[in-house]
């Protein structure tokens, strides 16, 4: 059966954007408040657990693991079912995996709730991003700014909170994160009307042989995979080179904070002054920013250089942000932007994995300064890489104009 849009042109816009973007950075502001797991998983593994450093590495990278299908999976479920169903089946089950992880004990169990919570948790997202892909395009970049914007106010609630709580046990976090993850549920069942367009499961081609020919988007998510890989592994070796320097939890969650208190303030500037702008030159930049940031991070001794190398790559992060749904939106056939935006959405899955293991291993091997010198290099090449893009971008903008 096909399902068609259900929005009514009558429903007057917020702010210049439609109410469905509003209920849908409320799911995205409750479901990162209340998301307090995630950024300490790896501190709850190697104090509750007792697991040794590069096993909790791998575990996380496991969540990771089961991101790259959730994005795919996500991706093609919006185009399948549509993006409302695909989303209320995400959060409904990330809160049953999150309450799974939290109550394995043995290390089998970790690694399957692990898995089914990175299967589940980010669901919503590729199917999210293709309800705002089905907004006319002027109204894109605002859109997935505000969602981005939500995002990061809720992280900076969870940051403050989470290092507050985990002194109490990391339970609370458990039980916390399942609370938001079904209260999320709750305003997409009664918020979020369902967008895909009129007829598109009928005219719907099949996503892998038209990515195939698409070598552009092959290239762009090449290029993703290295940013969020380096990206990525910060949230995992951030705390253990914060604990080794003799700071806490708090401290480093205190530390986090910065990072999403720094995108509430600054992301809708950054929407101003970026969206006009050529995309690959914003993400170029980006992409130096945080891996300048990361090798300061790497090499930091006290809070004051560990916050200023997270001022720092949040600056990139918030850069690349901007851009990246609306530059993968538009590089997608209109009934394939579920597919195209999960795939977009699986390098950030991708990285998840990359990143902890590569992050850990370096740490491990070559310590903190090897680390540093290697995000340094990661962040030159990336920049170089989407500077090279640029032309073949520019071409295909030009095409859909």
């Amino acid at each position: 059966m096909t399902t068609t849009s259900t929005i009514d042109p009558a429903h007057r816009p917020h702010l210049g954007l439609p109410k469905l973007v509003w209920a849908l950075a409320a799911t995205h502001f409750v479901g990162r408040a209340g998301g307090v797991v995630r950024s300490f998983l790896v501190l709850y593994l190697t104090q509750a657990q007792h697991l040794s450093p590069a096993t909790a590495g791998a575990v996380v990278a496991a969540v990771g693991l089961g991101d790259i299908g959730s994005q795919l999976l996500g991706g093609w479920l919006g185009d399948r079912i549509g993006r409302r169903n695909t989303m209320l089946a995400g959060f409904l089950g990330g809160a049953a995996a999150l309450t799974a992880l939290g109550s394995a004990d043995s290390l089998p169990g970790i690694w399957v709730a692990a898995v089914g919570a990175g299967l589940t948790l980010e669901l919503f997202r590729p199917a999210g991003s293709a309800a705002v892909a089905d907004l006319p395009a002027p109204q894109r970049i605002r859109a997935f700014g505000l969602l981005y914007w939500a995002a990061n106010l809720g992280f900076s609630v969870a940051g403050v909170t989470a290092g507050v709580l985990a002194k109490h046990g990391y339970g609370l976090l458990f039980w916390i994160n399942v609370l938001a993850s079904l209260a999320a549920a709750l305003i997409v069942w009664r918020r979020v009307p369902e967008t895909r367009p009129a007829g598109s499961a009928r005219m719907r081609q099949a996503l892998l042989p038209v990515v195939r020919r698409d070598r552009l988007m092959i290239a762009m998510m090449a290029v993703h995979v290295g940013y969020f890989t380096l990206f990525l592994q910060t949230f995992t070796t951030l705390p253990l080179l914060m604990t080794a320097g003799g700071l806490g939890p708090a401290t480093y969650g205190a530390v986090l904070t910065l990072n999403g208190i720094a995108v509430v303030a600054l992301q809708p500037v950054a929407v101003r002054l970026l969206a006009g702008r050529n995309a690959h030159a914003v993400s170029a930049v980006s992409m130096l920013l945080v891996g300048l940031g990361a090798a300061l991070g790497a090499v930091s001794h006290g809070t004051a250089g560990f916050a200023g190398s997270v001022l720092i790559w949040t600056l990139g992060q918030i850069g690349i942000a901007v851009r990246f749904g609306d530059t993968f939106a538009g590089l997608a056939p209109a009934e394939l932007r579920g597919g195209y935006l999960g795939l977009a959405s699986a390098t950030w899955s991708i990285g998840a994995v990359l990143g902890p293991l590569a992050g850990t291993a370096l740490l491990e091997l070559a310590g903190a300064t090897g680390l540093g010198v290697a995000c340094a290099i990661g962040g030159i090449v990336l920049f170089a890489a989407q500077r090279a893009l640029g032309p073949a971008l520019r071409r295909r903008t030009a095409a859909h104009d």
